[in-house]
């Protein structure tokens, strides 16, 4: 997985009827868009260093192309 500050990150559920997380990648420590990123998460608003896993997507921010 790569990604760029400011592309979204979507957290699929592995549970029926719990809700996706989305965040924005406010930096990303890894080598190449690698992780770890530290995301910014909706809708509170806190932040947290996150590794993926299997169940996530990045959605490029329109800025990165």
């Amino acid at each position: 997985m790569e990604a760029c500050t400011g592309d979204r990150i979507v957290v699929h559920s592995t549970h029926q009827g719990e809700p996706e997380r989305t965040g924005v990648v406010l930096e990303v420590r890894g080598d190449a868009g690698g992780p770890p990123y530290v995301i910014q998460w909706d809708p509170d608003g806190h932040t947290g260093v996150f590794y993926p896993a299997g169940t996530c997507a990045v959605v490029p921010s329109s800025a990165n192309g």
